[in-house]
């Protein structure tokens, strides 16, 4: 399985990205979250991947943040809900309000998406409730629910570590970082990352 595609972005739109690694163009179903923060074409990109193979296709679904990736996999692991849907609901609301609909039992908001009736929210909101609750406890608890997310990302969690040390309260650092890496890219080193945090205080 292909976890994630290094290399320079060559064409994208809404629903596709094209990815040039080595000469090698990749083909991504993107969401419009991921299409949202994609860098200029011809920039250097990481997107992480899911690979889907059916008898008779092939398909690439990727996005810029791993945690929509966790999302997607959680989504589309419900009975009836195909990588299709899957990205139509991750392109209709945001990682955020898909967890909090979940989570709080929201059968209206989640049937408001395209393609999905009342019996599939209902399905995806009792498959899922229990999962993203213990979710949401274990990342407050500082446990790294998307290991993707920083197994990639070590200078995060150095930056996450020095921030909680110098007495920045552990969620509010987390989500500081996270803007600082959607504005400025994933590849800042430890002290950039700092710097940022610091400044935006």
């Amino acid at each position: 399985m292909i976890a994630y595609i290094d290399g320079k972005l060559a064409y994208k739109d809404p629903t596709m990205a094209i990815m040039d690694v080595n000469g090698v163009g990749y083909e991504i179903k993107i969401s419009l979250a991921t299409y949202s923060k994609l860098p200029g074409e011809g920039e250097k990109a990481k997107i992480y991947t899911y690979q889907h193979i059916k008898e008779d296709a092939q398909a690439l679904y990727g996005f810029l943040d791993p945690n929509e990736k966790a999302l997607f996999m959680h989504l589309i692991s419900v009975s009836g809900i195909g990588p299709g849907t899957g990205i139509m609901m991750v392109s209709s609301m945001s990682v955020g309000e898909i967890r909090h609909a979940i989570v709080n039992e929201d059968v209206r908001s989640i049937q408001s998406i395209k393609g999905v009736g009342p019996k599939t929210a209902q399905r995806v909101i009792l498959d899922l409730r229990d999962k993203l609750r213990k979710d949401e406890l274990l990342s407050k608890a500082g446990v790294d629910t998307v290991p993707l997310a920083r197994a990639h990302n070590t200078n995060r969690s150095e930056a996450l570590a020095a921030l909680v040390t110098l007495g920045f309260a552990r969620a509010a650092a987390e989500k500081n970082l996270d803007q600082i890496q959607q504005k400025h890219g994933s590849e800042l080193s430890v002290e950039e990352l700092i710097k940022f945090a610091l400044k935006s205080h």
